[in-house]
């Protein structure tokens, strides 16, 4: 234990590291053997150490420090004290030397074989001659600050520090390139590259960096004799010099790297590279980029900062060539450069592009994520002009880079880039196959031909595939709404057996690609339970992407089935509220989609369920959006004013989301078990059938009203000399209210026919009476379809769709569907026909 005295002598003398420290504290205690440290005596040190620090006496005592060592050394190892005199003798000689003396026997012997194992592995390191950085308890904030005895200028220095010593650098790597769509795993056998492109012509040379071509790789010896040059040549390092050195130190072997990068020197000369950054030329500027990709530099370097930010001043004197061959280094690096690629676009001149150029700004534009839309109009242009140019793996490409920018083309021009992608499909990879059908689900476009030849081509390529490629072809597919069961079937046969490597966003997007097209599990067992099983083993990724749960949830839905234990997890209030956090992603619909199926489908449910608030807000958010989109379409308002006309008045037709969570609108109608209509508004409540003390005349015009027919004298006369003649007691008592008149949709029927019909239907509905109704209410969902609710040219429902027109069968309603191959050539035709068609459709639902 420290006395009091020997505290003050500490605190008089100050040392640089808490092992000084303790040597110093068993000189003063007179212990001269070289036994353990005990916990007590390093923990005593470093708080001693601090005060002394926070007090500025550490420098002021660095001779005690050294005095108390070398004392030590005299006492405990003669033979360590003689070589360090050897060594201090060399330095002199030579000077500027950086060295790191390690004595093993000074540390704790390793009581474990990891331990061991490790200080050997720290041995051999040392070993190898480079100079790892330690740096001292007041420099450990930064990882990049060098103890040297180089002075530089204050302005310099001042530069050096913004580069180095930013306090509030963020140490974890920013978000790469990359990020959004992740790697595939090591042992996925589908490892596509993406720069494979750039060996199709000679001409990307000036434009990348090859990766698969790295440099001859040099010694770990020349690269000590370049760290140490580097170290002795100091303040006479000239711009050309740096990059040389760090050119060759590009040359290391991969797995040396890590070393280059701890070595304090190669930390030194990455400074010297910021003071000359200003007097590198732009090949050498370029050239020192490519060396930190070489090196491994990480994306996170403060160093990269200082770069990006010459780069874009130098960038309108640069040609094109060297602007895209930087936005491409920085691309190998990992680092997002939004600014400088902006430059790159401003400084593009489209006009004397070549083919590979070309290839390679898309390419870029696709890894930035962007693309400036003054830019989206040239950039077709000339790709239209070089289309037939065009290799197999550039269409590829180019369809991935219009794809991960979210450029959007004119139709023509998509439809014109997939004709030559058809024209060369046989010769393109399997990587370029699906790049292409990634361009179609983005722009949306149906092109027939291409379809019909992925339904040959996919089947024969499946057996080479890995997930992520089957993944996006299923979910183009699912985005066309093109329901291929050559395609489906295929990859369903293959997928099983490739579960175990699927990332939660595999899984649950290939369950929402087959439930949106209507796979039953019947069809393909195996399926969905190993999906749902590779689902519950990536459960932890959920914490982070909970988009993808709510995904895969109602892909399963949509083909009724229903994880228990996923919906729980889904529902619960803890993955509610995080998966409410991500306002961009707008999941509180899917959230309000997943409660209310859960609500109708699973009566014995007793797990968790939406809040009232989250439910409401949803709901709210859904009805403005139907408001101003759905009930605002042509088709739908016609409808609902031919139905108020044909049921006598707005009162019996209400416009409404009848179950809000499946997102879409109903036109609902009520009709008593007899088929007159009863009114849906409570407050526009009237009674359909006349009174008494109407007048006959009156009651012929209501009744007209309802089915839109011209009220005309003949016709008016017709109907009431028909209705004198009846008996006038003879059906009321004795037959039920007769429904309005039920016509066959038929394109030939006429005005004359109509009318015809109708003054010997009338007379009766006008005196028939109902002696009782059946208080059983019949509620229709009147749905006005269109050919987005339907896949690609078949009668197959959507999955959202198929599963309201479930739960509506649910929840006690009857389904009417005005089909958009019925119901819209018709809104080209007379108001009579219109009438005759949906006469039938409701009354058709009574039978």
């Amino acid at each position: 234990m420290y006395t009091v005295g020997f505290q003050y002598w500490l605190h008089s003398s100050g040392y640089v590291t808490p092992r000084d420290f303790i040597i110093s504290a068993r000189l003063s205690c007179r212990i001269e053997s070289s036994a353990l440290y005990s916990a007590y005596e390093l923990m005593s040190a470093c708080v001693i150490y601090r005060q002394l620090a926070r007090r500025g006496h550490v420098a002021q005592c660095y001779k005690d420090v050294l005095l108390a060592r070398k004392l030590h050394r005299a006492l405990c190892d003669p033979e360590a004290e003689a070589d360090e005199q050897q060594k201090e003798t060399e330095a002199a000689v030579h000077p500027g030397v950086y060295r790191l003396h390690y004595n093993p026997t000074l540390y704790r012997r390793p009581k474990k074989e990891s331990d061991a194992a490790a200080i050997k592995a720290k041995i051999d390191e040392d070993a190898q001659g480079f100079i790892v950085a330690t740096p001292s308890f007041r420099q450990q904030s930064n990882h990049y600050s060098v103890s040297s005895s180089r002075r530089l200028s204050s302005t310099k220095n001042k530069l050096l520090d913004l580069a180095f010593n930013k306090a509030s650098e963020d140490r974890t790597p920013p978000r790469s390139f990359d990020n959004r769509e992740a790697q595939p795993s090591e042992d996925d056998p589908y490892k596509p590259d993406p720069r494979a492109f750039q060996r199709c012509r000679p001409e990307y040379a000036s434009t990348t960096l090859d990766l698969s071509q790295r440099p001859p790789a040099i010694r770990s010896e020349r690269a000590l004799q370049l760290l140490h040059k580097a170290s002795v040549l100091k303040g006479s390092l000239k711009a050309a010099d740096v990059a040389e050195f760090l050119r060759e130190l590009g040359h290391l072997q991969p797995e040396q790297t890590s070393l280059a990068r701890s070595d304090t020197r190669f930390i030194m000369l990455l400074r010297y590279s910021v003071e000359n950054l200003r007097q590198f030329s732009h090949a050498q500027l370029l050239q020192v980029l490519e060396s930190f990709v070489w090196l491994a530099l990480s994306p996170a370097h403060s160093i990269l900062g200082q770069f990006e930010s010459e780069l874009i001043q130098r960038a309108p004197q640069m040609s094109l060539p060297q602007l895209l061959l930087a936005a491409d280094l920085w691309r190998c690096l990992k680092k997002p450069v939004p600014q400088f690629l902006q430059q790159l676009y401003d400084s593009v001149e489209l006009q004397h592009m070549g083919v590979a150029e070309l290839v390679q700004l898309v390419y870029i534009m696709g890894e930035g994520r962007h693309c400036p839309k003054d830019l989206v109009g040239r950039i077709e242009t000339i790709l239209l002009r070089h289309l037939d140019k065009l290799e197999p793996e550039e269409v590829g490409t180019v369809c991935l880079g219009l794809f991960k920018s979210q450029t959007s083309l004119s139709e023509r021009a998509v439809a014109c880039l997939v004709d030559k992608a058809h024209s060369v499909v046989g010769e393109m990879t399997d990587f370029a196959m699906v790049n292409v059908m990634k361009l179609l689900r983005f722009s949306h476009l149906d092109h027939k031909v291409w379809l019909e030849v992925m339904a040959q081509e996919v089947p024969r390529r499946v057996p080479g595939m890995g997930v992520m490629g089957l993944m996006h072809v299923t979910l183009a597919c699912s985005a066309l709404h093109y329901r291929s069961d050559a395609i489906l079937m295929s990859v369903a046969e293959r997928l099983p057996s490739l579960a175990q490597q699927c990332r939660s966003k595999d899984s649950c997007k290939l369950l929402w690609s087959f439930g949106t097209l209507g796979i039953p599990p019947s069809q393909c067992p195996d399926l969905y339970s190993s999906l749902v099983a590779a689902m519950r083993q990536r459960k932890a990724e959920f914490e982070h992407y909970p988009e993808h749960l709510l995904t895969g949830l109602l892909g399963l839905a949509f083909v009724e089935q229903f994880p228990e234990d996923l919906l729980a997890l889904a529902l619960s209030p803890e993955f509610v509220s995080q998966a409410l956090k991500k306002t961009q992603l707008e999941l509180s619909k899917d959230l309000f989609t997943l409660d209310g199926t859960v609500g109708l489908e699973l009566p014995h449910w007793t797990g968790p369920r939406l809040a009232v608030r989250p439910r409401e807000e949803a709901a709210k958010m859904l009805w403005r959006y139907a408001q101003t989109d759905i009930c605002q379409k042509p088709e739908v308002l016609e409808a609902e004013r031919l139905l108020q006309d044909l049921l006598g008045g707005r009162q019996f037709v209400c416009k409404r989301m009848i179950l809000p969570h499946t997102r879409s609108i109903d036109l609902l109608v009520h009709l008593d078990p007899a088929g007159i209509p009863l009114p849906v508004n409570v407050s526009l409540e009237t009674a359909i059938i006349p009174e008494k003390s109407l007048s006959t005349s009156h009651a012929h015009k209501k009744l007209l009203a309802m089915v839109g027919v011209r009220l005309t004298e003949d016709l008016l006369t017709q109907m009431v000399s028909s209705k004198k003649d009846m008996e006038p007691s003879g059906l009321s008592h004795q037959s039920s209210p007769p429904a309005l008149l039920r016509l066959e949709a038929d394109e030939g029927v006429n005005q004359m026919r109509v009318e015809s019909e109708l003054a010997t239907t009338m007379p009766r509905m006008l005196t028939d009476t109902p002696t009782k109704l059946n208080k059983t209410m019949v509620k229709l969902a009147i749905q006005v379809s269109n050919r987005n609710h339907y896949c690609y040219q078949s009668e197959q429902l959507m999955g959202l769709h198929a599963l309201k027109r479930r739960q509506l069968h649910l929840a006690g309603y009857r389904v009417v569907e005005l089909n958009h191959w019925e119901w819209f050539p018709l809104l080209r035709k007379r108001q009579a026909e219109k009438l005759a068609y949906l006469h039938c459709k409701i009354y058709g639902s009574m039978d």
